[in-house]
């Protein structure tokens, strides 16, 4: 297979005529679905949209005529009075007095300026209650096709050290005709759960576009996370429960879910990972875990090397030990709704430049093609917590430019759980040569960063060139990798042509 490599480009090269058309074509692409996602949005549901429309239009109307109505009787009361005044102190007659009050073409003007404001606010409410109706209805048509698809329910994975993991399966498409192809598992990233696969419309959301394209697809959610609660001895309310990092989603989560998909199929399956979802499946991959259960493996915006991270939310959190200061605090379970984090975020959202109404975009990096539809739908489920010691443990990452596990702070520690004054460090050049991996990423992605992507690549210099696919999209950042309306033309379908290769 032909590998796509690309190691950064120079200004001329971003100019060129060929990545201009590239550029153009992929804005295009992302114009269409969103005109086409809107418009069949419409289409469906053009009654609500009518009726709501109506609705609101007839009560702002009305509200705005009582508080006229009401505004202009006081007026009349008043120029009574001053009409009784007048008449008594200069004589004049009522024809006199309506030329010196007659409100004229003001008063048209004033009806009009009502009426666009009542047909405005009016459309408004209209359209806003239509696409929270179209939003609750694409949620609930999309959860009862899953559950159709999967009619009893979730599949739950009890891990070595006692965590109950829940997976969701979809094993046939929309036809409902059963294919033979492997299984795929796809692997969310930290502060999310396997929902955000799910988010887009059907067309463009990756479980489904596998599922009817005659995969067994199987949905992972991390310990911590709404779905995976459970423990066999330990409650969520306490702190034991959060004691992990994500050497323990490498070391017991990702091989459990493997594994129970490997022997529920009979068959070695594919996996796919976003973002940390990347990481804690390279991890055992190069420790020889998973790879006679594994077909391939696919990484989309890869979390490993993590020293040259841009972010500056990510930045600044590190910098000022937020993560280690809560866990002192006492706060095992990592939250974006805790106060912790919610201080943080608000002194992040003073700082010049910084529009928090777009939060994502200094965290992740600028995403290009995102639909804005989708945010309301995002908040109703995500973020998700995770545990407090897991963000110390990427922060250690991110300071100290290493790749390793997680760091106790004193040799004492590390030594009790170790053996080695410090901890033992991963080694992605072990990765075996000839194991399939396809990786995308992206070049305005401020997490998976494009110069982090490059060690890992050093790292992987030497694999097979039939069995490594790297891909690299300049106008990609963090999300759109999963909620991209065009991912699945420029991601989606290139993976799927590697998995029929292998």
């Amino acid at each position: 297979m032909q590998q796509l490599r690309s190691r950064g480009s120079s200004l001329l090269s971003t100019l060129a005529v060929p990545q201009l058309k590239k550029k153009a074509l992929n804005s295009w692409v992302a114009v269409q679905d969103t005109y086409f996602s809107t418009k069949d949005i419409f289409d469906n549901h053009k009654v609500v949209f009518t009726v709501g429309t109506s609705i609101a239009s007839v009560v702002t109307a009305w509200i705005g005529y009582t508080i006229r109505h009401h505004h202009e009787t006081k007026v009349d009361q008043r120029l009574q009075s001053i009409e009784k005044a007048m008449k008594n102190n200069y004589h004049l007659e009522e024809s006199d007095f309506k030329k010196l009050v007659n409100p004229g073409s003001s008063r048209i003007a004033a009806w009009i300026a009502t009426a666009g404001t009542t047909f405005i606010i009016g459309y408004g409410f209209g359209w806003r209650g239509g696409r929270w109706y179209t939003n609750r209805k694409f949620r609930k048509d999309q959860m009862k096709l899953l559950g159709q698809i999967n009619p009893r329910g979730p599949q739950l994975v009890t891990t070595d050290d006692g965590y109950i993991l829940s997976m969701q399966r979809i094993p046939v498409g929309r036809s409902g005709n059963k294919t033979g192809k492997p299984p795929v598992l796809l692997q969310h990233g930290v502060l999310v759960d396997g929902v955000v696969w799910l988010l887009n419309p059907i067309d463009q959301s990756l479980p489904f576009i596998l599922a009817d394209n005659g995969y067994d697809v199987w949905i992972a959610n991390s310990r911590g996370t709404q779905y995976s609660l459970g423990h066999t001895s330990l409650d969520s309310g306490y702190q034991a429960y959060w004691n992990w990092s994500w050497d323990e989603l490498a070391a017991y989560d990702i091989p459990a879910e493997v594994e129970y998909v490997h022997n529920t199929t009979g068959q070695k399956l594919h996996y796919v990972g976003h973002s940390l979802g990347t990481l804690i499946a390279l991890a055992p991959v190069s420790q020889d875990k998973l790879v006679n259960m594994l077909r391939s493996t696919a990484l989309l915006a890869p979390i490993a090397h993590m020293g040259q991270i841009p972010s500056l939310v990510a930045r600044i959190g590190v910098d000022i030990y937020l993560a280690e200061d809560a866990y002192l605090l006492g706060i095992r379970e990592f939250s974006l709704g805790g106060d912790v984090v919610i201080k943080f975020l608000e002194g992040i959202c003073q700082l010049p430049g910084i529009k928090c109404t777009n939060l994502m975009t200094p965290y992740t990096g600028s995403n290009c093609c995102l639909n804005s539809s989708r945010t309301e739908l995002f908040l109703e489920h995500e973020p998700q917590a995770t545990a407090t010691k897991n963000m110390i443990h990427l922060a250690q990452m991110i300071r100290k430019g290493t790749l390793a596990m997680y760091d106790y702070g004193n040799v004492n520690d590390n030594m009790k759980h170790y053996g080695l004054p410090t901890p033992p460090a991963y080694d992605m050049t072990r990765i075996p040569k000839d194991f399939p991996l396809f990786l995308s990423h992206g070049g305005q992605d401020q997490l998976s960063d494009v110069a982090d992507v490059k060690v890992l690549l050093d790292n992987l210099q030497g694999h097979d060139s039939d069995k490594l696919m790297v891909q690299y999209i300049e106008e990609y950042a963090h999300a759109d990798f999963v909620f991209g309306v065009n991912a699945n033309q420029l991601v989606y379908n290139p993976i799927i042509s590697f998995f029929e290769l292998h």
